[in-house]
């Protein structure tokens, strides 16, 4: 439709769910948007709607896919969990075991735990980067490797918000012999037939949204910062433009640069939800699955500068969001607002994905607006 008007499905008990979604493109808290529901590996809520562009003149389609930043962590996560499952990773192993450079600097007893935990003490690069410098996969991990930890190890997290993808992804290109987008894709989207990338081909650029940047004085890296804040938000900072460049969508940028949308978030992470069975399939055991709710650790954000509760790969309930079932969910969003939230318990996902983006790094009320309206239509709240 070329009017943006809402498209796609949502079963009678979500009504509300529509409603919100439409509420949000009507006020303009959205432009162009898409949200996905799924219980027991069905979907039960797939909406799309607004426009893919700053200027409205493109409908945001089924297929549109978007940046979605910080939400293509749990793809990173996830594909780590997956190799553990195999028991070709541990992640109480030092980095150093599969990585031995990295054992520089003092850093031979970090484990891979730490790494997906935000608490290595590598949330940046002490030496200055160029924003080109992030599609150098050689050389941004040759620095991570031989730099000192910013912070002591395993006392407390600092969100690695670009280094968290080249640190894990380092890890299993060292296992694997490929690239993390590489096994991402091979192993989890394409058996799924999920629209998710971590590194797009240029033949699906044109179903990319445009970004819309946060308003000036609320986008990453604005304020006063500590040294560790300005290493970790901008060195180099956050350029939103640079998402719409071949450069930025080719690379493989594990923490940040993954390119899909809600179908595919959910989609993907129906593996955690249901046990490890997607679409008929057995991907991973189910303790291979809740190994990803084993906190690691907990307390103030030496980045985020708030409280954190963080599990391997993602952030657990009981932390900035508030959620049902904290024992059993985990969660994970990207800068502006994308969110996907995972309940184990429920075994449901839920999954936002938008192009106008806010200042926020963990979801805000338009993705946690939806989720509690699924979650009233699914009687767990």
């Amino acid at each position: 439709m070329a009017d943006g008007s809402v498209q796609g499905f949502a079963e009678d008990r979500y009504a509300p769910v529509r409603a919100g979604f439409e509420a949000n493109l009507a006020s303009g808290a959205d432009v162009g948007a898409c949200f996905c529901a799924t219980l027991e590996g069905e979907t039960v809520v797939d909406l799309w709607g607004g426009f893919a562009d700053a200027a409205r003149t493109r409908a945001w389609e089924k297929d549109t896919i978007v940046n979605v930043y910080s939400t293509t962590k749990t793809m990173t996560a996830l594909t780590a969990l997956l190799l553990a499952d195999r028991g070709e990773l541990d992640f109480d192993a030092p980095v150093a075991r599969y990585w031995p450079e990295f054992a520089a600097n003092g850093k031979a007893d970090i484990k891979v735990g730490h790494l997906m935990s935000h608490s290595s003490g590598l949330s940046g690069w002490t030496q200055a980067l160029a924003k080109e410098d992030l599609y150098d996969w050689e050389k941004v991990t040759a620095l991570l490797a031989a730099q000192a930890p910013l912070w002591p190890p395993g006392t407390a997290s600092g969100y690695h918000a670009i280094t968290q993808g080249y640190l894990v992804g380092e890890v299993v290109r060292r296992i694997a012999g490929k690239s993390l987008g590489t096994v991402f894709r091979e192993e989890i989207a394409e058996p799924l037939g999920a629209d998710f990338h971590i590194g797009l081909p240029a033949s699906e650029d044109d179903r990319v949204a445009e970004l819309i940047p946060p308003p000036r004085g609320q986008a990453a890296g604005d304020g006063e910062q500590t040294r560790i804040q300005a290493l970790s938000l901008n060195n180099p900072g956050v350029d939103v433009s640079a998402t719409a460049t071949r450069a930025w969508r080719g690379a493989e940028i594990p923490a940040a640069g993954g390119t899909g949308n809600a179908r595919s978030v959910a989609q993907i992470h129906t593996i955690l939800a249901n046990g490890g069975v997607a679409k008929g399939r057995r991907f991973m055991s189910e303790a291979g699955c809740r190994k990803a709710l084993e906190l690691q650790i907990e307390g103030p954000d030496l980045v985020l500068a708030g409280p954190a509760r963080f599990g391997l790969g993602f952030g657990l309930g009981g932390g900035m969001v508030p959620l049902p079932n904290p024992q059993d969910s985990l969660f994970w969003g990207g800068y502006g607002g994308s969110l996907v939230i995972i309940d184990m318990k429920a075994r449901t996902t839920i999954a936002y994905a938008m192009n106008r983006m806010a200042g926020t790094t963990t979801g805000d009320m338009r993705a946690l607006g939806l989720a509690m309206a699924t979650w009233q239509g699914l009687g767990i709240v």
